[in-house]
């Protein structure tokens, strides 16, 4: 079971890195508004197209938690990217992923806070080694430019997106227990209605961009890979290992991120991407090898 989780969630941060990538290349071809829309519209369609049977034979077990699904949906999906995808308009890629680093310390946080959950002193310092691997891939093996970093209400936007992710979460202890299928056909349609008033909003402002060619590849890879694929995975691997376990694999979305920015974008592998990636592995080993017994 742990090596599936492992493979699980390793998959989907792979993707969410992906997302981050994605979502700077969007700027100017798709406003963040736009993309977060259509990416839940086509992972919709997707939904009606080939899980229908499983959503028929759930449908009373779904009616009875659909509050629950859709609220799922309109913070966990969709306000967490519209928020990512703001932010990148205003801050920078650096910022952005000090600031995701966060998400884990935030887990752990209102796990203790609401439940008690304990974190062992091998988690802490599990956690901590991954953050170094973290604000390594950041600072581009220098870490002394981090003293060189301003906030702005781009860091802003990404601390709240951060806020919600963990709070999604936490919550999914909660999850009512049905098919994978049908656990996520609602909590994407939540996403999609949702994404409707800011879609309007960000029209009424002058902001709404229509996708270009660029556009479109950012919106289609979002809606299979980020939207569907990596919630379905991230779901199972939280359900698995626990939400404090889980959410230490948060920390290799940067060090994704830049491999696929060496991949795609062109940019040059250099030695401080290795060193950063063994830091994150070593931190999630330590804290595994680590864990309370109850976790």
């Amino acid at each position: 079971m742990n090596s599936k989780a492992y493979l699980y969630l390793c998959v989907t941060t792979l993707f969410w890195g992906g997302n981050s990538v994605a979502g700077k290349l969007a700027v100017g071809h798709v406003s963040p508004m736009m993309l977060t829309t259509l990416r839940w519209l086509i992972a919709l369609c997707v939904i009606l197209a080939f899980m229908r049977p499983q959503i028929k034979r759930d449908w009373q077990k779904i009616k009875a938690h659909f509050l629950q699904l859709f609220l799922y949906g309109a913070f966990g999906f969709m306000l967490f990217n519209a928020l990512l995808y703001s932010a990148l308009k205003h801050t920078s890629a650096i910022n952005a992923v000090i600031e995701q680093a966060g998400i884990p310390m935030l887990i752990f946080a209102f796990n203790f806070l609401l439940f008690r959950t304990p974190a062992s002193p091998a988690q802490i310092v599990g956690f901590s080694v991954t953050l170094i691997g973290v604000l390594t891939t950041a600072a581009h093996g220098d870490l002394s430019s981090l003293m060189d970093l301003r906030f702005n209400f781009g860091d802003m936007l990404m601390l709240f997106a951060c806020i919600v992710y963990a709070a999604y979460t936490v919550s999914l202890r909660w999850k009512p227990a049905m098919h994978w299928q049908s656990f996520i056909a609602v909590p994407v349609f939540g996403a999609l209605v949702s994404s409707l008033p800011l879609l309007w909003w960000e029209a009424a402002h002058g902001g709404m961009i229509v996708p270009d060619t660029t556009g479109w590849i950012v919106v289609l890879y979002a809606a299979i890979f980020p939207s569907l694929m990596s919630q379905v995975l991230w779901v199972r691997g939280v359900e698995m290992i626990g939400p404090n376990r889980a959410g230490l694999f948060i920390n290799a979305i940067p060090v994704f991120g830049m491999l696929l920015s060496v991949l795609l974008i062109g940019e040059s592998l250099q030695v401080f991407h290795m060193f950063a990636m063994g830091l994150v592995l070593g931190g999630i080993a330590v804290a595994e090898w680590g864990r309370p017994k109850q976790d």
